[in-house]
């Protein structure tokens, strides 16, 4: 099957390809020649894609899939589906499942599962048996396996000791340790403490919560020597934290998710359980910190943390629903609003 794609224009950074008002013939789905192309050729199918960008498919390092365990949030056919939607390729997904992606087995059942999708699945597994912070998880078994990182996605690795030793262990595999950055001490609460938690009457999670373990990681990082990846960073010590640790050398990446850049917690006024989310929407000064840390490089890249929930859960009054919303089929449009049709990066 023949289709051509007339007046498009093509990005391929990769393959420093940049052509303007260009047209594509694709022969079964494959891209096999660009520009030239006899646009009557009886045998395709022509389209007129004028101001239409053609790029390859993004990756999203931040996905939760929910199964095994919460088939009825989403299952990794689905999230393949809006994935493709939403203009990805590739996604890795998040070991908070039930159980959670702590063996080889799991891993290859989402394998299976994703197996001969346009999308391709993988997996990041748990650095601690069932995400529990007191046990190793078997760190050789699950690479071999296909783990691409590791984490305990939705809560932070319990303890320093633990922690140290996954650094450690994954070293070995040249694997990072992503980490949800948040003292379990100080988190609980419902939103971002301010003045609009104080307004709202919602309890809150002060924003040292998170700089506290961002701090944590990075010193052991350092001196471990291993990678640690900062996920959903949201507050502007975080960032400067990252920053800092960067300049001197120590291997520490952080990622940030689209609502924390295009929003605040002054979205929360209205009390619609979208807004409720773990890291918090924290306040514009924040926002202003994490456009700059895109801008210079502290922040390297951007996830959608897609976290799909039950209508009924999402339901229940805002301090008891679920964290997290959608974000697969929404991150592109809404990053290109925010950053470049803004020209908040320029």
């Amino acid at each position: 099957m023949k289709i051509i794609l007339k007046d498009v224009n093509l990005y391929n950074p990769h393959q420093n390809i940049d052509e303007k008002n260009t047209s594509v013939l694709l022969i079964d789905g494959i891209i096999s020649e660009i520009g030239n192309i006899n646009l009557k050729d009886a045998d395709a199918e022509v389209y007129d894609l004028k101001d239409k960008i053609i790029v390859p498919g993004f990756f999203d390092m931040h996905v939760h899939l929910r199964e095994p365990g919460r088939e009825d949030e989403e299952t990794v056919i689905t999230g393949c589906n809006a994935a493709a939607s939403g203009g990805f390729t590739g996604i890795a997904c998040m070991p908070n499942t039930k159980p959670a992606i702590d063996s080889a087995e799991i891993i290859n059942f989402i394998k299976k599962q994703a197996k001969d999708h346009l999308v391709n699945v993988y997996s990041i597994a748990a650095a601690t048996l069932g995400r529990e912070g007191e046990v190793l998880s078997p760190i050789a078994e699950l690479f071999e396996a296909g783990a691409v990182g590791f984490s305990d996605d939705g809560v932070a690795i319990k303890s320093a000791s633990i922690l140290r030793k996954v650094l450690e262990y994954s070293q070995m595999y040249d694997l990072p340790v992503i980490e949800h950055c948040e003292d379990a001490t100080l988190a609980g609460g419902a939103m971002n403490e301010g003045i609009n938690s104080t307004m709202l009457g919602l309890p809150p999670i002060p924003s040292v919560a998170e700089d506290l373990i961002v701090s944590r990681d990075i010193q052991l990082a350092e001196y471990s020597g291993g990678k640690i990846h900062i996920a959903h960073i949201s507050t502007k010590n975080a960032v400067q934290l990252v920053r800092e640790a960067k300049s001197n050398g120590i291997k520490v990446t952080a990622e940030v998710t689209p609502h924390h850049f295009s929003l605040t917690d002054k979205s929360v006024k209205t009390y619609d359980t979208n807004y409720k989310m773990n890291p918090p929407l924290r306040t514009q000064e924040d926002v202003d910190a994490i456009f700059e840390g895109l801008k210079d490089g502290s922040i390297d890249c951007i996830a959608s943390d897609h976290a799909p929930h039950s209508i009924e859960e999402k339901e229940e009054a805002f301090q008891y629903a679920p964290n997290g919303i959608l974000g697969l089929e929404t991150m592109i449009g809404i990053t290109l609003s925010e950053l470049f049709h803004k020209k908040t990066l320029a």
